[in-house]
């Protein structure tokens, strides 16, 4: 039996998108900047996918900038903020849990004299709103906070976040990584109050290496990428038509009966974290409810390292993660279990699960079984 709990890292294409996708690579494959029948074709499927997307988030169609993937649209977001506000001020406030994609930005816009504020969380992975009230002053321009954490699941409570930035910081732009939350969530950016919204097509069951950034209207952003001016100048470079095509796709299958599908896997997740939780030595991390995403499961097991529990699963036909796909194959200690508090001797002994709409209770049953059974012997090999 194959069982794949991996859905957070990558999900698989839907048929639909695939089939979709295939005949633009092999038929209508126009570039969408030429000026004959075949590039306009290529351009009506850009737009026809852009309004689908825009009709996801009640956003205008004009407002979604397509991208590589979730990196690029964060970077997009928090470099292009930076370098076009920097005469408004230099202070740029994030979280201690956020994804590579947002932490290395930051790293580099210190390094190009910004200051950056990074904001502690408490054991359920949730934004200190008293820590953010002092954080926010005259010179915050950003303020950029991941909507889903990718990696314990905790939702943070964007609606109150941003009441308090509006009331201290008017001007400031706040960058939300939906990375994990499209798809996951209803998500309505203007009635929100969010500038920009970062999402990867991967993670609903799209094609890797199309994205979108959701820029809301007169924003100012700089771009990143320079060369033909495509997108409006936002981010040049030919569109990847059958990527996009494929993301507008996905887009709109994940929204489809979105409150049956969403119920479903949250009812999937409460019955794993059930069960687990009676294996000897398992702790759950984050929040157990609905305060947190549908689709993701952390769990340390005392005595276990992650990578050994991890290839014991896949010798079975399971496959899950060991923390965030992008940072599994470095020997570094998450900062997401780290900011969390999690005791020290289970840092290297979290795993993740995660579902997605097609997983089912028998794949869940089968996967407790086969740890019920793995992890007692799996402690043998606990590292002194």
């Amino acid at each position: 039996m194959t069982v794949y709990l991996d859905n957070a890292a990558t999900t698989r294409c839907c048929k639909s998108a695939a089939e979709y996708m295939m005949r633009l690579i092999m038929e209508d494959y126009g570039n969408p900047s030429s000026l004959h029948a075949m590039g306009v074709k290529a351009e009506e499927e850009v737009k026809t996918a852009r309004k689908k997307i825009a009709k996801t988030l009640k956003a205008q169609e004009k407002e979604i900038v397509f991208t590589s993937g979730g990196t690029e649209s964060n970077n997009l977001a928090i470099l292009g903020s930076a370098q076009a506000n920097r005469r408004a001020g230099n202070h740029i406030i994030t979280t201690a849990i956020e994804h590579a994609s947002v932490q290395q930005p930051m790293r580099y816009l210190e390094e190009q004299g910004f200051r950056v504020t990074y904001l502690p969380v408490d054991s359920h992975g949730i934004l200190c709103h008293d820590a953010l009230e002092e954080a926010l002053d005259e010179d915050t321009i950003l303020v950029s906070m991941m909507l889903v954490n990718n990696e314990i699941g905790s939702i943070t409570p964007i609606d109150e976040a941003v009441r308090q930035i509006r009331n201290r910081c008017k001007h400031a732009l706040i960058h939300a990584d939906a990375i994990q939350a499209y798809g996951k969530m209803r998500l309505n950016p203007k009635k929100s109050g969010i500038d920009l919204l970062s999402a990867s097509g991967h993670k609903i069951h799209g094609p890797k290496g199309s994205g979108f950034l959701y820029i809301k209207d007169k924003t100012k952003l700089s771009p990143i990428l320079f060369g033909g001016g495509q997108q409006k100048g936002m981010r040049s470079g030919t569109e990847n038509v059958p990527a996009i095509a494929g993301l507008g796709e996905a887009a709109v299958l994940a929204y489809e009966n979105f409150d049956e599908k969403i119920d479903r896997m949250y009812g999937l997740r409460e019955y794993f974290i059930q069960e687990a939780s009676r294996i000897a030595n398992v702790t759950i991390n984050g929040s157990l409810g609905r305060e947190s995403a549908p689709h993701i499961v952390s769990v340390s097991v005392e005595g276990v390292r992650s990578e050994v529990l991890l290839h014991s699963l896949e010798e079975k036909g399971i496959y899950i993660s060991a923390g965030s796909a992008c940072s599994s194959n470095k020997p570094s200690v998450s900062r997401t279990l780290e900011a969390i508090a999690l005791r020290r001797d289970l840092l290297d002994s979290t795993v993740r699960f995660s579902f997605c709409e097609t997983t089912t209770k028998e794949e869940l049953d089968y996967t407790l079984d086969c740890m019920s059974e793995i992890i007692p012997f799996c402690r043998k090999f606990t590292r002194k």
